[in-house]
């Protein structure tokens, strides 16, 4: 056997970086930082790398001999910087924007520092009681009723399916038990246009893709509640068990809203879990002209909101609430004995309202970002981010050879060149050659989407950076590459 190295007698290769070194190295990481957010939109939007060329550029071993902070930071800039797409750039138009706030940093740095694990009240209280705190505060801004309670997850792809695991818990109960074998075949239902992580939830929840039925939509890609009512009977006439409907306030290709209330009360008529799925369009609740938009989204069962995509926290955040947390807990609660503590039955532990144990200090950067900018604050910001896409859309309703092509309800504008004398065809080739020429100038980023089968643009205005001058020159852009 190889004789084992043994450590010098100085201890030199123990313990953590010394304060004499972690002292200068913290301030220049934050002199970076701040730098960084202060000059991101001097930077290409869209990385300018080929797949591979990063991991090229780097060594194929780690490093026998630990090497100086300063020589890591400087390959930070210089070998990994390239590879970054900058989702902080005022310019960042093509998926909806998850703003990294200069609070909401902070507030992630010092949860990095402490580095606790939230899972039992025990091991770190403020961890779940702030949590608790920041999810009232934030219900509240967004007018849900005090009876929602919340937890935060990392996306709105576990919240979901956390969600759908409540409901298969209220409808099929004994499921945790003997699981889904020999049981009646389940349903959810969810709108053509809704989210895939739905899908993909309902399949990891072992009902397989089956057990999803997407329900048509009308004109402006809102949920049709006849065709949902006509799909639960066909179901219950097929020996089929409905279980769960899901509706979606601000879909991801078009921003369209569904009618929840009308979805609520069919929900209510044959017994159905209703999940809202607010993740991106929750946060207008905050504006009160806009909250009407949203009506009926009180009366579900459990709502996803993700403050990382246009409440300024830094990724990842997604918040779900739920009507009866006592059925979420029930879903998922599994106590081995090393983690029974004195204080159950007393105190929350946040690791029985979902599948992962170690649970991040995430409510820290979030309470930071309430905190800073306040109300008030937030809801100018958001104001002032649906007035920019109202404007962008009204600019293109006016020129005659561009049209919007979905409602425009919050800050996403969905649109396409349709130049007269062309086919849909080339029309949606010449979309594709815009966007590819847009996103090729380093100025912006843009993505896309299908509508109807049709080749369509996206613009989703949210960063904190963004001014008219961005969406001035985006037009110009956009203009530009359609004339070329």
């Amino acid at each position: 056997m190889p004789k084992p190295e043994e450590s010098p007698e100085d201890g030199s290769l123990l313990g953590d970086m010394p304060g004499s070194e972690l002292r200068p190295a913290a301030r220049a990481v934050a002199d970076w930082i701040s730098d960084y957010l202060d000059d991101v939109g001097s930077y290409p939007v869209l990385a300018r790398v080929r797949p591979g060329e990063i991991r090229g550029e780097l060594p194929l071993r780690m490093p026998h001999e630990g090497e100086p902070f300063q020589d890591i930071l400087r390959d930070f800039q210089t070998l990994l910087m390239p590879g970054v797409t900058h989702w902080n750039h005022p310019a960042f138009f093509a998926y909806f924007s998850i703003t990294g706030s200069g609070p909401g940093v902070l507030g992630e740095m010092l949860a990095a520092a402490l580095n606790v694990n939230g899972m039992l009240w025990r091991a770190c209280p403020v961890a779940t009681e702030l949590e608790e705190v920041a999810l009232a505060w934030l219900r509240d801004l967004l007018g849900l009723p005090p009876e929602f309670d919340g937890t935060i997850n990392d996306t709105a792809s576990s919240s979901s399916l956390y969600a759908l695991a409540a409901a298969r818990e209220a409808k099929l109960p004994e499921a945790r038990t003997r699981g889904l074998g020999g049981m009646p075949r389940g349903r959810f239902y969810a709108s053509e246009q809704a989210h895939s992580s739905i899908d993909k939830a309902v399949i990891t929840l072992g009902f397989g893709m089956d057990g999803i039925r997407k329900i048509p939509t009308d004109q402006e890609f809102r949920m049709l509640p006849a065709e949902l009512r006509r799909a639960v009977l066909e179901d219950l006439e097929a020996g089929v068990r409905p279980l769960a409907v899901v509706a979606t306030l601000g879909t991801t290709s078009t921003t369209s809203v569904d009618p929840v209330e009308a979805v609520a009360g069919i929900a209510r008529e044959f017994e159905l879990w209703l999940h809202v799925d607010a993740a991106y369009g929750g946060a207008a609740a905050a504006i009160p002209e806009l909250r009407p938009l949203l009506s009926g989204w009180e009366k579900a069962d459990s709502i996803v909101v993700n403050p990382h995509k246009w409440l300024f926290t830094p990724i990842d955040c997604s918040v779900l609430y739920v009507r009866d947390p006592e059925r979420l807990r029930r879903a998922f609660s599994l106590t081995p004995e090393y983690l029974r503590t004195p204080e159950e039955g007393e105190t929350r532990n946040l690791m029985d309202y979902g599948v992962a144990l170690g649970r991040r200090f995430r409510s820290l950067k979030l309470w930071f970002v309430l905190r800073y900018f306040g109300a008030r604050g937030i809801r100018e910001r958001i104001r002032q981010h649906v007035a920019m896409a109202r404007e962008l859309a009204a600019w293109m309703d006016e020129a005659p050879e561009w049209e919007v092509v979905a409602p425009v309800p919050f800050s996403t504008v969905v649109f396409r060149f349709v130049p007269a004398g062309t086919s849909p065809e080339d029309q949606d080739r010449l979309n594709g050659e815009i966007m590819d020429r847009v996103n090729e100038t380093g100025e912006m980023f843009i993505s896309h989407t299908v509508l109807k089968g049709r080749f369509c643009l996206r613009m989703a205005i949210g960063n904190l950076r963004t001014r008219r001058e961005h969406l001035s020159r985006a037009w110009e852009l956009l203009q530009e590459a359609a004339r070329g």
